[in-house]
C-alpha cells in the first residue's frame, strides 16, 4: 500500500512537470528587459522566447514576433528548442507508460508487466528531465554571461524570466518521479532475489527417496 502511494505521489509530480514543461516551451518569457526610459508613460517590457519576441508597452499594447529563420538563431536557443521539445515528449510517454504500470490501476497485467512498464516510465521521467534541465541551464549561463560583459550596452542586457524557472522547476519534478519509479521497482526485484522462494518436495519423490534409502539398508 505504501509503494503504491509513493507511486502515485511520483505521478502527481510528474504530470506537474509535463505541464510546466510545455509551458516552458511555449511561453515567451526566457529572457526579460525593462527599459523604463526618462518617462514611465513610455516604458516598456522586452521578452523573449524559443519561438517568438514579445513587447509589452506600459499603454498596455502587446505585440510578439515569431522567429520563423532557425538557422539565424544561436546555437543555445536551437538546442532548446530540440530539447525542450524531447522532454516534452518523453514526459509525456512517461505518462502513458506508467499509468499502465502502477499498483492502482487495473491496466498492464501480471505484477512483473507492471513493474517492467513502471520502471520504463520511469527512465522517460529521467530522460525528460535531464532534457529540460540542460537547456535551462545553458540558456542561463548565456544570460549571465551577457549581462556580466562590459562590450554590450544596457539596453540588450536581459535577465532570466519565468520559463527559465519554470524548466528548472519541472526538470525537477520529473526527476525526482524518474527515481521514484526506478527504485521502487528495483526495490521489489532486490528483494525477490535476496528472499528466493523455497522449494516444496512433493510427497512421491519424498517417499521414492525413502524407498532408496531402505533399499540401501537391506543390501
Amino acid at each position: 500500500m505504501a509503494s503504491a502511494s509513493l507511486q502515485f505521489f511520483a505521478f502527481i509530480l510528474a504530470l506537474f512537470g509535463v505541464f510546466g514543461d510545455i509551458a516552458a516551451t511555449l511561453l515567451p518569457h526566457w529572457k526579460v528587459n525593462a527599459d523604463v526610459g526618462s518617462n514611465i508613460i513610455t516604458a516598456i517590457t522586452q521578452m523573449q522566447g524559443l519561438w517568438m519576441d514579445c513587447t509589452w508597452y506600459s499603454t498596455g499594447m502587446f505585440s510578439c514576433t515569431l522567429k520563423y529563420s532557425i538557422l539565424s538563431l544561436p546555437v543555445y536557443i536551437q538546442a532548446a528548442r530540440t530539447t525542450m521539445v524531447l522532454s516534452c515528449i518523453l514526459s509525456a510517454f512517461g505518462i502513458c507508460i506508467t499509468t499502465v504500470g502502477m499498483k492502482c490501476t487495473k491496466l498492464g497485467g501480471d505484477t512483473d508487466s507492471k513493474n517492467h512498464a513502471c520502471f520504463a516510465g520511469g527512465v522517460c521521467f529521467i530522460l525528460a528531465g535531464i532534457s529540460g534541465l540542460v537547456p535551462t541551464c545553458w540558456y542561463t549561463r548565456e544570460i549571465i554571461s551577457n549581462f556580466l560583459d562590459q562590450t554590450i550596452p544596457e539596453s540588450n542586457k536581459h535577465e532570466p524570466g519565468g520559463a527559465v524557472y519554470t524548466g528548472f522547476i519541472s526538470a525537477g519534478f520529473l526527476l525526482i518521479a524518474g527515481v521514484i519509479f526506478c527504485s521502487s521497482c528495483f526495490k521489489r526485484q532486490q528483494g525477490a532475489w535476496i528472499y528466493p522462494p523455497k522449494q516444496h518436495h512433493s510427497p512421491a519423490t519424498e517417499q521414492e527417496s525413502n524407498a532408496g534409502y531402505n533399499l540401501k539398508d537391506y543390501v
